[in-house]
Formats: structure tokens, sequence, C-alpha cells
């Protein structure tokens, strides 16, 4: 029999028979398989597909559209085919069987079909539904899962990111993203998707999950599509929407946790340090920093970053927690990334600021408490006594003088505190309590320090404890007064001719505290009185002569004349 014979019959011949239709006889019915679940069942007028074995009583098979390798579609209780079918049909479920008993008078009667089934005989069907449908039919959607908080849902003209499996109606699979490992990317409502998922994304969230049925005029329709779609084939799809943006997008901010004071915010050229996650719309996570245990540093605005992170930083303040959205065409657009970050994938960051500051920034002082009547305030080269508490500016505690039995002791411009620290102690009164706010390039620059991060900006907490005059650089004692005529012979106690490192060290002790000079300001006198021997006793004798012996004054002399 020639492929799509019986089909034909069974259109014409879709009336009763002609001849005697005999005793009154119905179908017979045997549902031998129901499927547990049946959302639909056949009615009149509906659009069905299945596959059937058609044979005698005796076994012998007269047609088959397994044979054929194709499904029968057709339409049910329009005369289209014959009367036993249209009736054993009625009431079917998709991925039902059933053996149906068709008597002559409801199938090809008296006449029968030439060369095939001869007249009066009594037909055997064992059918399968494979799909029902109506051209009444619409959409039908069913939200699997949807996550709490939506903020957005897919309109038209939106890209979007998702997985699905792809299905007929009886469970067939057809397509599968999931098996490319990859998602289908596409415009929504822009037609390069079929009617029917143009209309079934629509209103979705990042992160839900969806079943989606869709008739064959919402599909590939007559036509079918390929060898893995029939014709007039409904279709189910069960969609994850992993993410979705449109091309006019900005970034969208969420701001999580502001400080309630916040003095600055930050802004192009603007150097910050923080820490984020960085996470796919789905909740993949792509980086952190906190892995690395380590802030991430960058200008901003300068092209350093992504452009929506050049955005997304723009007026934070220091320790505030916020959300940037990124699309895609802001961040690592239609080619992604490694293998973290997919193309046209739009980028969650939670970021908290650590600090920023900016290249010109200056030291930051706040006067806690200053003592009244204050008159005397420090100066460089002042060796002074303080003490400090030092942290970032996120609170992480770095250093404190209080863990020590004593407060810190320096002397003012002696390169031995950094920069910014030097900066903020300099005016400043016994007893005044200020807090410093020092920018890296016055603190320890990018490299940072043993327990200071590179780049960071320092909180310091001081108190002024103590002052001592200081006197000019380079010098270890200066005189009130002019010095001695006879320095020598004065300084020459025992008037021997020379003097020793005893007699040098009684002398100086003597003028210091009569009032006529004083040392540079140290914990250790004695190294300071040692020190001053070791520069006037020119060869290491351990005596001083007096052609050794110069004032400081008159050897800075000799070297402008020996300049000049």
């Amino acid at each position: 029999m020639a492929p799509g014979s019986l089909v034909l019959l069974l259109s014409i011949l879709g009336a009763p028979g002609l001849g005697d239709p005999g005793p009154l006889e119905d179908v017979v019915i045997d549902r031998y398989y129901i499927p547990k679940i049946c959302l639909r069942e056949v009615q009149m007028g509906d659009f069905i597909r299945y596959h059937y074995n058609g044979t005698f009583k005796d076994g012998k098979k007269f047609d088959s559209s397994y044979d054929r390798g194709a499904t029968v579609a057709g339409v049910v209780g329009v005369g289209r085919l014959i009367t036993g079918m249209d009736r054993g049909l009625q009431g079917m479920c998709v991925n039902e069987r059933r053996h149906l008993i068709v008597p002559p008078h409801l199938g090809y009667g008296s006449i029968g079909v030439a060369g095939l089934i001869p007249p009066d005989a009594t037909l055997y069907f064992d059918v399968v539904m494979l799909d029902i449908w109506n051209k009444k039919d619409k959409l039908q959607i069913t939200t699997l899962s949807k996550p709490e908080r939506c903020n957005r849902t897919v309109e038209n003209s939106d890209f979007v990111r998702y997985h699905y499996n792809g299905t007929l109606l009886d469970g067939t699979p057809f397509d599968s993203s999931y098996s490319k490992d990859s998602t289908y990317d596409t415009y929504v409502g822009t037609g390069w998707l079929i009617k029917g998922m143009d209309q079934g994304l629509l209103g979705m969230c990042a992160g839900e999950k969806r079943s989606i049925v869709i008739p064959p005029f919402l599909a590939y329709g007559e036509k079918g599509y390929g060898t893995a779609i029939p014709p007039q084939a409904s279709l189910v799809f069960s969609v994850l929407l992993v993410d979705f943006h449109n091309p006019k997008d900005g970034i969208f901010l969420e701001h999580l946790e502001v400080p309630e004071s916040c003095k600055r915010r930050a802004v192009t050229g603007d150097f910050v340090r923080y820490h984020y996650n960085g996470t796919l719309m789905d909740g993949t996570l792509f980086d952190s920093s906190y892995s690395r245990n380590h802030t991430y540093d960058t200008y901003i605005g300068k092209g350093y970053i992504i452009p929506g992170m050049d955005q997304g930083l723009q007026g934070v303040c220091m320790g505030e927690r916020r959300r940037v959205v990124v699309p895609p065409h802001l961040a690592y657009g239609e080619n992604g990334t490694g293998n973290k970050i997919p193309g046209s994938a739009v980028l969650i960051f939670d970021v908290h600021i650590v600090d920023f500051h900016n290249p010109a920034d200056p030291v930051e002082i706040e006067t806690v408490y200053r003592p009244e009547g204050c008159n005397v305030t420090t100066r460089d080269r002042d060796f002074i006594r303080y003490h400090y508490n030092c942290s970032l500016l996120d609170g992480t505690k770095l250093f404190s003088s209080h863990d020590y039995e004593k407060p810190q002791e320096v002397t003012l411009g002696a390169n031995k505190v950094i920069e910014g620290l030097n900066s903020g102690l300099l005016n400043m009164c016994v007893g005044e309590r200020r807090v410093l706010i020092i920018p890296p390039h016055l603190g320890h620059g990018e490299s940072g320090a043993r327990g200071v991060p590179g780049s960071a900006v320092l909180r310091f907490e001081v108190e002024l404890i103590s002052m001592e005059e200081g006197v000019p650089e380079g010098y270890l004692f200066i005189w009130h007064g002019e010095p001695p005529a006879n320095l020598y012979e004065e300084m020459d106690l025992n008037k021997d001719g020379e003097i020793p490192a005893e007699e040098f060290s009684t002398f100086i002790k003597t003028q210091v505290a009569e009032g006529k000079g004083r040392l540079m300001p140290s914990s250790d006198p004695e190294k300071v009185i040692a020190d001053m021997f070791r520069n006037q006793d020119r060869n290491q004798d351990g005596k001083i002569t007096s052609e050794e012996l110069k004032l400081k004054s008159d050897e800075d002399q000799e070297k402008i004349h020996e300049e000049l």
C-alpha cells in the first residue's frame, strides 16, 4: 500500500458504509494504558496527532503509521475519519493507549477497500495519542519556581539568556540548551523566536522557571521543523531564565548600607579600595576579593575598570555597601571573559568600600580636645612624647602605643615617622587630642608596610603627652647665647691640654644645668653627648685636641668657603 493511502481512504470513506449496516453495534474501547496525569482529553473539533497499527481479527496488519515513519494528524468529529475512529478517539489523553474494535458499519461497511480491506471487515486498531490542540487554544504558562525578589520582568526588546528543555506534548525530547552547555541568547518580541516563546518569556524574572506549552500555530505549524519536530506539533518548553537586560539599560544601584556620617563621596580621580563578590544574575559566583583576602584597589572614572563599575562606584561613602548591577554592554559585552563570565552576561557586584582618597589629599586634622590657655605648640625638630591608636578606616586596629609601657617618642622633622603623622603632630599643645586621616601618599604608599595594606588610608587618634624644644637639623647641642671666647680652655677642666670623653661630658652637662645651652632632646642624653664627642674626636684617639675642636657653625662656614 502506498504511503498515506489509508489516510486518504479514511478521508474519502469517512461516512458509514453504504451496504447493510447489520445489527447496531458500537466501537469497543479498551483503555489499556491511562497516564496518571491527564491535563486534557480529546473532544470534537480538536486537532490530534497519533500513531496506530491496524489489523484484522486474525492479526494480519493492513496498515500502520509506524511503517510510514510519520504520525497521523487530523481533526476529530468532522467526518474526516471513519466513524469508528472518530468515536474511539474521543476522550483520549496524551500518551494514552487504546485498543479499538470497529464494527464494519462504523468502518468501511459492505464495500471495504479494494485490495486492502474486504467487505464487512471488523477492524482492530492499537492507538497511542501524541498531541491534542484546538484553534481556540492559548499559550499555557505554568510558573514552576520564582525568586522571592523580582525587581524587574522581561519586556519586548529585552535581550534574554535562558536554558531550556524542549519536548513534544508526549514527552519526546527534541532539543536542549543544557546538552550544548550554553544558554540560548536572543531578543524578545523582535521575531527571532517562534511566537509562542516570544509571548511565553514575557513577564519572567531572572531565576524564574516556567513550563510553556505552545500550540502548533504559535510554533512551527504545518511544516514542522527538521526531523525532530513533526508538522502540527505542540511544543513544551521547560525554561530557566538566567538573566536579561535591555540595550538601553544603564547600571542599577541598590544602596544596601550607607553610614550615617558621610562627610565625603568618591569622585572621578579618587583611588578606591573595596571588597566585592561578583555574581551572575542566577547567583553563580564568578569572582570575589574576599577569596584572595585582599581588596581591589583602583582609580575610578579613569577607564581602569569596566565602564559599569566606573559609574557604579561614583558617589560611594567610606564604609558603604552597595549593589551594582551592570548590563553586558557596560561590562564584558557579547564575548564575555575567561570561562566564568559568558557572553552577554549581566553582572552583579556586592561592594563594600574600605576607603578612598585622592592623590592631592592633605592630612585631615580634627581637633577633639585642646587645653585652654595653650600658648606653646610643637614645632619642627621638637622632641615629643605622644600616645596613639592607629586603624584602617573600616575600624581594623593596626597599632597602639597603649600596648607598650610608655608613650611613643620622636623628634619631629627627623624622618622617623610617616610624613602625614609628622604633619599632624605639628602645632599641638601638651594635652591636646586629635584625629588624623592620612592618605597613603603621606603614609605607607602603594606598597604598605608590615601590617599595613598597600594604598591604605590610616586613621590616627593622637594625644600629646610632653614636648621639649628641639635644636636645628644637624645639631646635637646649641648655645642659648654666645659660646665662651676660650671654649677649649674652659672645656679642659684639668688644664692638661687634652679633653677626654669624661671631661667633655662633665662640661656639656654643666652648660645644660646652668641654662647656657641645651642638647638635642632625646630619651638618652648620654648617647647624644657620646655622639658629640665622637664628632669632635676627629682621629678617634679618645681625646679632643684644640686643633680638633670646632663649633658646628664654624664647620658649616668652612664648607661654604670650600664650595666657593
